[in-house]
């Protein structure tokens, strides 16, 4: 059976003396050790992509609540933050629909606020403030699993009623027991004893990104398997969209490139080369909660009603 993060593996012994290659070979089997340690969980994490679509989608059409909320202290912390601020430009997620709520807080200009781990009275002071409510799933993470902070806002949010999620190392951690969806990566002991940046920070940063990844594609982000609602911020991103507004609809890039700046978006000027109007377009969005596909078949749907 692994052992805990925080156990320290004989193997290593006298690790810091290990030519350059071995202690390479040494970290990267403790990185394959990690993924294997997500494997398991995958059941788990689906249950919970499940969950937490139905509870964002509901909430987005009644009129854009529920938030996707991640919490967590130290190096965690980070893995949360990264996932959760990469959803806007990879899927427009809408910024006041993401809480980041981390231990001593975001202002990381003086590092890491260690100390601030331990306070679980913060952490449900925090998801207090974050007005956290039934339309919400929070997602906490702890290699340890005893993180008091994060576990005080898994508490906190399951108390008023948000869908809870949590993702540990450690077999029957507070964490785990905190939360509705429980997903153990049994990483075991780290290479470097207790340095949980390492096999724990990256089955953390695996499961975030299936995680999250299947929420969004879940709630019509994602067009086959293109990401339509990327932000064109920049050049190569703008002939990303072209591109897929072509492949979709059928035509050309030059007529995809013509319908994305006239209609803004790669949904919208899907549906505008399928000769709709503004107006309909955003009837149809909206009654589908943004889902370009099932709003071409009720566009199709309504076409064919008409003949």
């Amino acid at each position: 059976m692994a052992g805990g993060t925080e156990d320290a593996a004989n193997r290593y012994s006298r690790l810091d003396v290990w030519p350059a290659t071995e202690l390479m070979t040494a970290l990267w089997e403790g990185q394959t050790r990690a993924l294997a340690a997500c494997a398991p969980a995958l059941p788990l994490v689906a249950a919970a992509v499940e969950a937490a679509a139905d509870r964002l989608a509901a909430g987005h059409l009644a009129g854009g609540r529920g938030r996707l909320v991640y919490a967590g202290a130290g190096s965690s912390a980070m893995v949360a933050a990264l996932d959760g601020l990469d959803l806007g430009p990879t899927f427009d997620w809408p910024a006041e629909r993401l809480v980041l709520l981390i231990a001593g807080g975001l202002d990381l200009s003086r590092g890491l606020a260690g100390a601030a781990e331990d306070d679980e009275g913060a952490g449900r002071a925090d998801a207090g403030r974050a007005g956290i409510c039934a339309d919400d799933v929070v997602v906490g993470l702890s290699a340890s699993g005893a993180s008091a902070y994060t576990v005080g806002v898994l508490r906190a949010a399951r108390e008023a009623g948000a869908l809870t999620m949590g993702i540990a190392s450690s077999a029957g951690s507070p964490l785990l027991d905190a939360v509705e969806h429980p997903v153990l990566t049994a990483t075991g002991a780290e290479v470097i004893a207790g340095s949980t940046r390492l096999g724990a920070g990256t089955a953390q940063k695996v499961v975030l990104n299936l995680f999250s990844t299947g929420v969004m594609t879940a709630l019509g982000n994602v067009y086959d398997n293109l990401m339509i609602n990327v932000r064109p911020e920049n050049a190569k991103l703008r002939r990303r969209c072209t591109a897929m507004v072509a492949r979709i609809a059928g035509v050309d890039e030059d007529a995809a490139g013509a319908a994305l700046e006239r209609h803004g978006d790669v949904r919208r000027a899907v549906l505008g080369l399928a000769g709709l109007e503004a107006p309909e377009i955003d009837r149809l969005l909206t009654g589908t909660g943004g889902n370009l596909r099932r709003a071409m078949e009720q566009a199709r749907s309504g076409s064919n009603t008409q003949e």
